[in-house]
């Protein structure tokens, strides 16, 4: 057996159908009495609901929360926090609130509890990132994890089908990327492959019957072990990519990351047998990569770059950034490679995999 560090980190999670009612019982456990509550302009309305539960507690709302964190959203809510003295955040909806949250907390040190209400999994993280000039910085400080994540699959019913699905492929991605981290350990791998199990039935489950707790409540688990095993293991190539994509070229975040993980798995292989052969098993499939693909074909999502907006021509500047300060990755990261790699996910080709 190889040699490993594992550190646990520290947080506390609430998960049920319902638990969203613990709310006020759970930032009174912070000791906070003045919780700024950030949103997206488009969840508003929840926003507005989370601060009326509050009551008293709640500070205000800051409702501009968007993709990729850019560095003048992220002053603007910092700003709002500092005016309204408020003493914790707490962050509603994906992982653009939550990168929010972290945004705040990595400067003004508040307290965050976490409300996901899709399958982003970052709240689980201590990883930071701020787009400024179009690129995106990230990190890692274990002062942007959040304290407290309240888990209730009643807040994903009403969550489109399309969405479910990509976001879920990237909670599959930061499973898949934890089992040949550099810092892969035992007990992070089992959590990644029961995440990856659980997430790819609870996705099939959801396409079928959108509304049927139960499935949410699979999907939901399985973001959280990803979310789990994302904070707790380094990332690698895959991410690498998506960070690329992302912010440099504006593409959707979770889309991105269901486009990319098949080919970045196939690129993979070779290098990580026996960590294909874990994600093959959690899928019921033939390979890795292959897997991966038809999971998300089948689930209806977009398998490919130029899909979602991306042009030929950017092809080649994206391949040059990924290059740039790239991620530990279990195989040699070359330029050649990776622009093959972007290539075929731009084309949307099924990766073969001898």
């Amino acid at each position: 057996m190889l040699p490993f560090v594992y550190e646990a980190l520290p947080s506390r999670v609430v998960f049920g159908a319902g638990s969203l009612q613990n709310l006020p019982e759970e930032v009174d456990r912070l000791g906070a009495t003045r919780a700024l509550v950030l949103c997206t302009p488009e969840q508003r309305s929840i926003g507005a609901d989370i601060v009326v539960m509050l009551g008293a507690r709640s500070a205000g709302v800051f409702d501009g929360a968007v993709m990729h964190v850019p560095a003048a959203v992220a002053a603007a809510a910092r700003d709002k926090a500092r005016r309204l003295r408020a003493d914790c955040c707490v962050a509603i909806g994906g992982g653009s609130t939550t990168g929010l949250a972290k945004a705040i907390a990595l400067t003004a040190k508040l307290p965050i509890l976490a409300i996901p209400t899709i399958y982003a999994g970052s709240e689980m993280t201590p990883i930071w990132g701020i787009t400024e000039g179009r690129v995106k910085k990230t990190g890692r400080d274990v002062l942007v994890l959040p304290k407290t994540v309240i888990y209730d699959p009643a807040l994903t019913t009403s969550l489109p089908v399309a969405l479910s699905v990509t976001s879920g492929i990237n909670a599959i991605a930061h499973c898949v990327e934890a089992l040949y981290s550099k810092d892969a350990n035992p007990i992070m791998s089992l959590i990644a492959e029961e995440g990856i199990r659980a997430l790819a039935s609870g996705l099939r489950a959801v396409v079928k019957q959108p509304r049927d707790l139960e499935a949410r409540s699979r999907a939901l688990y399985g973001a959280w072990l990803g979310g789990v095993a994302m904070g707790a293991v380094g990332m690698a190539l895959h991410h690498k990519l998506c960070h690329t994509l992302g912010g440099t070229f504006n593409l959707p975040h979770a889309e991105t990351h269901t486009v990319v993980l098949p080919h970045a798995v196939a690129y993979n292989t070779s290098a990580a047998p026996e960590v294909m052969e874990r994600i093959a098993r959690a899928l019921s499939a033939r390979s890795a990569a292959e897997g991966l693909f038809d999971l998300a074909a089948s689930l209806g999502a977009a398998v490919s770059l130029k899909s979602l907006g991306m042009r030929r021509e950017q092809l080649d500047q994206a391949a040059d950034l990924a290059i740039q300060n790239p991620y530990y990755n279990p195989r040699p990261v070359t330029r050649e490679g990776i622009r093959s790699l972007l290539e075929d996910a731009f084309e949307g080709r099924r990766p073969r995999v001898e």
